[in-house]
């Protein structure tokens, strides 16, 4: 299940998805710091909330991207 987030994701690391070209329409993602979730929100809206995609969520779509499929 995909939740929302907004006040825990503060004090979290975020990286630019390597997937992200340069025209601003950036993915971050806070992989790893919460458990069994993977944050993932908007660069231009760092304090903004973030989509929490369970782990196996999350599992699917990066593989789905690495395979072309999105």
């Amino acid at each position: 299940m995909t939740m929302i987030l907004s006040a825990v994701t503060s004090g979290l690391s975020w990286t630019k998805s390597s997937y992200s070209g340069d025209g601003g329409n950036c993915v971050e993602v806070a992989a790893g710091q919460l458990v069994g979730v993977t944050p993932v929100r908007d660069s231009k809206v760092p304090a903004g909330p973030a989509l929490a995609f369970s782990e196996p969520e999350w599992g699917v779509f990066v593989d789905a991207v690495k395979a072309g499929q999105l």
